[in-house]
């Protein structure tokens, strides 16, 4: 292994406040990183940097924490753009369209389902996000859906069991046994592939005791949950999300005070996802609350075909920061530390000596400009466990 210096860097986001300005972000400025191996060895300014064997020359631009993307959707098979196309037109969003994507994805082939995965991951990794959550949820049968996650465990170890996405369309009138199925023989075969199990708590979907029983069982076997949470209405979501230790809960658009001090109050992160609600054209979560409440807050793109469907975190920081209350520190700081927080990791998402060597080039001179230039392709360079990737 040889190392390598990345030099004249104008803002280094660290993460780690003990470095640089002694913010959340610990930016250093005319800084310097090196990476040995697959690993950050050393952060700090350019001029106290160490002698390495290569050099790599920044050019007076922006390095932040490759981009930790904690919740997507990214084994499907199909296109919804129909409706995408009615909803802009003025048809309300529904759980029920999911039902579209399930028919696909079950008609789908092995090497379909994965050349769409990679399809994504790559144009996800091309805009600067190094670690990536995706889940099952398109199949809902105990075939399609071990398939997935089978898929999916290829690419990535943040693979999670969603069988809970909706009732099964072959279940429709009998929800219990579905739930049954789900906690039984799916999750049997499911477990194996997985790190979490997730459901998702709302109208149409599951209720709160569904929602319970589902992951209880995946904790059972192994799993450790996260909940869709609150998304399309007040709920049970957050409250069971905080009670049975979820790692995040996900979406977070309709908040109670008891749910937003009882997020405040526990190791869940609440993991907000702005393109869903671009895409949807519903209310905004309101970030700005649960930070001054002392939440943790990961931002996500909740890639998927339905109702988010960008693979673009610098699109979602953009969002958060314009509609959501967010501070372009703030946004960039959930994007990075905030999403390795939601999948309870802490070798991603920092610049420190020992984290994994992650990072992303920006050609810009701050991390600012992500939402200061919303839309523009700004990820100039991307390195993966120590290598060059973009």
């Amino acid at each position: 292994m040889s190392s390598t210096v990345i030099t004249n860097i104008a803002t280094l986001v660290t993460n780690d406040p003990s470095l640089g300005d002694g913010s959340p972000l610990g930016l250093v400025q005319d800084a310097a990183v090196v990476i040995d191996g697959d690993h950050v060895v050393w952060t700090g300014e350019s001029s106290k940097a160490p002698a390495t064997d290569n050099r790599v020359d920044a050019g007076g631009r922006a390095v932040l924490p490759g981009f930790v993307d904690s919740h997507s959707h990214l084994v499907f098979a199909g296109d919804r753009t129909r409706e995408f196309n009615a909803r802009m037109s003025g048809r309300a969003y529904s759980a029920g369209g999911i039902r579209t994507t399930v028919a696909a994805t079950r008609a789908a082939s092995d090497a379909e389902l994965e050349a769409n995965l990679t399809r994504y991951l790559d144009e996800a990794l091309r805009q600067g996000t190094t670690t990536f959550e995706t889940k099952s949820g398109y199949g809902l049968t105990v075939a399609d859906e071990s398939r997935a996650l089978r898929i999916a465990a290829a690419h990535t170890d943040e693979v999670t069991y969603l069988g809970a996405h909706i009732v099964s369309p072959d279940f429709a009138d009998d929800p219990a046994g579905y739930v049954s199925l789900v906690t039984g023989e799916m999750l049997d075969a499911c477990a194996p592939h997985a790190r979490w199990i997730d459901v998702f708590c709302e109208k149409g979907a599951f209720d709160g005791d569904q929602a319970r029983a589902i992951l209880t069982a995946g904790k059972a076997k192994g799993l450790h949950p996260r909940i869709h949470a609150n998304q399309l209405s007040y709920g049970p979501g957050v409250q069971l999300a905080v009670e049975l230790d979820a790692a995040s809960a996900d979406h977070c658009t309709h908040l109670t005070d008891a749910d937003v001090d009882a997020l405040a109050n526990s190791g869940t992160v609440a993991t907000l996802l702005p393109g869903a609600e671009f895409s949807t054209r519903a209310e905004w979560p309101d970030a700005r609350r649960l930070l001054d409440a002392g939440a943790t807050v990961a931002l996500s793109t909740d890639c998927n075909p339905g109702s988010s469907f960008t693979s673009s975190v610098p699109f979602c920081i953009a969002l958060a920061v314009r509609d959501m209350g967010m501070t372009p520190d703030e946004a960039v700081w959930s994007a990075t530390a905030g999403g390795a927080a939601a999948l309870r990791r802490d070798d991603v998402g920092r610049l420190t000596p020992g984290v994994r060597a992650d990072l992303t080039l920006l050609d810009a001179p701050s991390h600012v400009h992500l939402a200061y230039r919303p839309g523009v392709p700004l990820v100039t360079g991307v390195w993966r466990q120590g290598v060059r990737v973009v």
